[in-house]
């Protein structure tokens, strides 16, 4: 008897604990319950869940993928190459011969009849090129054209089937942070595709600022053999050219850098159409904003292109852009530094119309401009007293806060001994007026016509040790 009544008990004590264990973890059959250590159980509704769970599922790339990688091709070049001559081809002959070395890159198919896009510098020097489709056949590649400036080049394969393609994206409207994958052909395997986000956009790698680029930036991994390959978003779109990465090693170490597709795709209509490259101008010199920047000339924004000087009879100078304006649009694209503005500009031709949203006077102006041929490119020089005048780099402008023009030559030695002057002293004034490039010397013969020589009645300049001097005329 006691024991039946024991196993009673201890059959009705796990029946309270089930019933307690059911009402503490369960509500009903709308809710679901977290419960953490010594705190009351929260209810999460479920549609929330649904919510979290899209959140944290992995984005699908296989659509991406697999509209790509059989647009992507293998690029095999067969190059010559320069090579030192050795003791040995001195004294017993030899080095004559030409020596080649095999390259290897990606290209992206954009026309089903055979055309492709790549990198100016996987076919550069190439003797034999070749290309290599994602099902094994190889073609013959003829080039069709490059440009050196973008890293940009067009080959052209005769194929006996209609090629699969990777469509233009519009990479003005690419996102910092969305997904991006890059598809080629890295260490000579083919048919690679790795994941990464867009990191940045508007990227220079120059720091001389001679040859302002504009990359996008991904944390894609890209290794040599990728270049010339595509960068594509989500939906298999082509928005970058990949073309170099950021390395001690030269090999992939976080980031990438591409082409964007609006340049890539313009450079490449241009090749086709015209057979070279049409270069647009905006026709204004200036440079991004900084802090300092921004408090020596009293303004509160630091994003935008100061405009230091526009250039005679371009598209900006007839639409009424001036020096100090602040430009802030190109079309519906926004310019928070030059490196914006340049590449922006790399995908118009001359006689396109930009509409120029500038800040004047703390008031938005809306302007269309005409891009300008390379025509309207100042000279290089400009002539007066017999003397040649040059602009001052810009690098050293800013290194060392100076304005003015060079004296690079002079042929009147004795005008030039009685005045002080020498080659590489720097003019800043005539006639009590700043000059900041040539272009001042210019509008000043114009203001006093041909006899302009005669009128110069005061001359300021700095020596090459930046010290100032000054010749005043009785």
């Amino acid at each position: 008897m006691k024991k039946i009544l024991s196993l009673v008990l201890v059959s009705a004590l796990g029946g309270i604990m089930t019933l307690g264990a059911y009402k503490l973890f369960i509500e009903d059959n709308n809710h679901n319950v977290v419960v953490t250590q010594n705190e009351a159980p929260t209810f999460l509704p479920a549609n929330n869940l649904s919510s979290i769970n899209n959140i944290l599922e992995a984005p699908d790339f296989t659509i991406a993928a697999e509209n790509t990688v059989n647009a992507v091709v293998h690029v095999k070049n067969l190059a010559v190459a320069s090579r030192q001559m050795t003791i040995q081809d001195l004294l017993f002959g030899g080095g004559g011969e030409p020596q080649y070395r095999l390259g290897t890159g990606s290209g992206v198919i954009v026309d089903p009849s055979g055309y492709i896009i790549t990198n100016n510098h996987v076919i550069k020097n190439s003797k034999e090129l070749s290309v290599t489709l994602n099902n094994n056949k190889t073609y013959e590649a003829e080039i069709i054209g490059s440009d050196p400036e973008t890293d940009i080049a067009v080959l052209k394969i005769d194929a006996d089937e209609v090629l699969p393609v990777v469509n233009f994206g519009d990479s003005d409207n690419v996102k910092v942070g969305e997904w991006a994958l890059a598809v080629g052909n890295p260490f000579n395997l083919t048919s690679t595709v790795t994941a990464g986000i867009i990191s940045a956009k508007s990227r220079n790698l120059d720091p001389t600022g001679e040859n302002i680029h504009s990359f996008i930036q991904t944390d894609a991994a890209v290794n040599p053999g990728n270049s010339g390959g595509a960068l594509v978003n989500i939906n298999g779109d082509l928005i970058g050219i990949n073309t170099a990465i950021s390395s001690q090693t030269g090999s992939y170490i976080g980031y990438s850098f591409a082409v964007p597709s609006n340049i890539a795709r313009k450079v490449f209509m241009d090749i086709l159409e015209y057979g070279n490259i049409q270069k647009g101008l905006l026709g204004i010199k200036g440079g991004t904003f900084s802090s300092e920047f921004a408090d020596e000339i009293g303004v509160s924004y630091t994003e935008g292109v100061y405009i230091s000087e526009v250039t005679r009879n371009s598209g900006a100078e007839k639409a009424g852009l001036k020096k100090g304006d602040i430009i802030k649009q190109l079309d519906n694209v926004k310019i928070s530094k030059f490196e914006d503005l340049r590449g922006f500009i790399k995908t118009k031709r001359p006689n396109d119309v930009v509409n120029v949203k500038v800040l004047r006077n703390d008031e938005l102006l809306s302007m269309p401009v005409t891009i300008s041929g390379k025509d309207i490119i100042p000279a290089e020089f400009v002539k007066f007293w017999d003397m040649e005048f040059k602009n001052i780099p810009n690098s050293v402008k800013e290194k060392y806060e100076i304005e003015g023009v060079i004296i690079s030559k002079s042929k009147n030695k004795r005008l030039f001994d009685s005045l002080g002057l020498r080659d590489g002293y720097i003019i800043t004034e005539i006639n009590g007026e700043k000059i900041e490039s040539i272009g001042d010397i210019t509008k000043l013969k114009e203001k006093y016509g041909d006899d302009f020589e005669d009128h110069v009645e005061q001359l300021a300049y700095l020596t090459p040790n930046l010290q100032p001097k000054e010749v005043i005329f009785r």
